[in-house]
């Protein structure tokens, strides 16, 4: 799992860095919610763990904007702020989860997997008349179910959660097949062929649209 830490003390984000690592997670770690915005604009992160007290502001803040754009990868607040009214403030910004410090790192082990476990059991996406099911991975358009092999729902569920964003074959490739590398001749290309294929073919409006140079987005654009 692609985790983002947000979190300005070098010793507790040391911590989390070598524990999350050692739990086989990729992990960034940021200090301010400046850095925080530049890390999600590149996309790819399945869980969020964010400190209230930043340099640069309050984190729930950072939580509260990704919600406003429909973001919704989970997110746990860490903080050593252990009122009850704070809690709730964090919680109703669209905080997943929200751990006191000093925790056990177990703890914190255990929350991160109940909120992804609950986010993507969940979750419908959807773009125009195209809608997935995450729980059952299930996709349909309008009133036809499509067919996809497991590979293909991985790329095709990424790109809707990132509808509007233009994906580049390098990210695609990290967040869909976990390597920077090409595993094989043009597999990106291949794999959205594929879903033009299942996805658009048949359909008035086509949802896959190719950036030139750039990579790949998906979006319901109007004629």
């Amino acid at each position: 799992m692609r985790i983002l830490v947000v979190e300005d003390d070098r010793k507790i984000a040391g911590f989390l860095l070598r524990g999350l690592e050692e739990e086989g997670h990729r992990v960034r770690v940021v200090a301010t919610l400046d850095h925080a915005r530049g890390a999600l604009g590149e996309g790819g992160f399945e869980c969020l763990l964010v400190d209230r007290m930043l340099p640069d502001g309050d984190g729930i803040s950072l939580v509260a904007e990704l919600r406003r754009r429909r973001d919704y990868t989970p997110a746990i607040c860490l903080t050593a702020r252990d009122r009850v009214d704070e809690r709730v403030s964090g919680l109703s910004a669209g905080a997943d989860d929200y751990l006191v410090k000093p925790f056990a790192f177990e703890e914190l082990l255990a929350r991160i997997e109940a909120v992804t476990r609950r986010r993507a059991g969940g979750d419908t996406l959807a773009v125009g008349d195209l809608a997935i099911d995450v729980a059952a991975r299930r996709v349909t358009r309008g009133n036809t179910e499509i067919r996809l092999t497991a590979r293909e729902f991985d790329l095709l569920r990424y790109l809707v959660a990132h509808q509007g964003r233009v994906i580049g074959r390098t990210r695609l490739l990290e967040a869909v097949w976990d390597t920077t590398h090409d595993p094989g001749t043009n597999t990106v290309e291949v794999y959205v062929s594929y879903l033009r294929h299942k996805v658009d073919r048949g359909f008035e409006r086509p949802l896959i649209h190719t950036v030139r140079g750039a990579g790949y987005t998906i979006e319901d654009r109007p004629r």
